[in-house]
């Protein structure tokens, strides 16, 4: 009689418990290139301006949004609503997106972001210097990952030590910082991709448009999906994008 209850008694809680309770977590990571007003050179989708970034970094702020990057992987579990920054290339011009940062933070939202550099391109007059990319990550707004050394189409090379292991000891002799997290250039990658990431890194990004959510599949942390927020994303898209709606 008493198992006969006992197992009731689970049925009730399962009726009543909310269905969230059994849905994996959804983990949205986006994916930024220039934070800047588009001046009619290369892609418009490719830029954000500095004000609708800052609109819906202040969205992720009054929404209960928690930024975190890579070294903070593990705390998706455990905080509120998580969410990645990233930003490819490292552009000048996230010096913006630093700025926003630093203007949104108070006591309980510590914004986040990620920039993946290319790190022969480190320096160049489009992109972060070496002080500035040092003075970012010492802020604590901004970890350094990287996105090769060349920006080559991986899946078309050979010389995978070059554009994975050197790019890798470039940016941690800048930044001090272990760089554990890859972005694929142009978001391509094949079985031997992941393979030779895998010898260096911990995480591989993609641009396969959809949050994370875990799936258990082998190598799943380097298959991570990533969405664009471009120059004509609304508010209300961007709002869509990040609750899931």
């Amino acid at each position: 009689m008493k198992k006969i209850i006992i197992l009731l008694l689970i049925n009730i809680c399962i009726v009543f418990l909310p269905t969230q309770a059994f849905a994996q977590k959804r983990v949205p990571i986006l994916v930024y290139h220039s934070i800047d007003e588009y001046k009619g050179s290369g892609s418009q989708d490719l830029y954000v301006t500095p004000k609708n970034f800052e609109t819906q970094i202040k969205y992720l702020r009054d929404h209960g949004f928690t930024l975190l990057t890579f070294e903070n992987w593990q705390d998706i579990n455990h905080v509120d609503k998580p969410i990645f920054i990233t930003f490819d290339d490292a552009y000048k011009n996230n010096i913006n997106a630093f700025r926003v940062f630093q203007k949104l933070q108070n006591q309980s939202f510590k914004p986040k972001g990620t920039i993946f550099v290319i790190s022969d391109f480190i320096g160049r007059s489009n992109r972060l210097t070496t002080d500035e990319l040092k003075m970012m990550v010492k802020s604590g707004f901004i970890s350094v990952q990287s996105h090769t050394a060349t920006h080559p189409d991986l899946t078309k090379i050979s010389n995978y030590e070059k554009e994975l292991k050197k790019s890798k000891e470039k940016i941690e002799q800048i930044t001090g910082k272990p760089v554990i997290a890859l972005a694929y250039p142009y978001g391509k990658f094949n079985n031997k991709v992941v393979e030779e990431t895998k010898k260096y890194y911990q995480y591989g990004l993609t641009t396969i448009p959809s949050p994370y959510v875990k799936s258990g599949i082998k190598n799943e942390m380097y298959y991570l999906p990533r969405i664009y927020v471009k120059y004509f994303t609304t508010l209300d898209e961007f709002a869509k994008i990040v609750e899931g709606a």
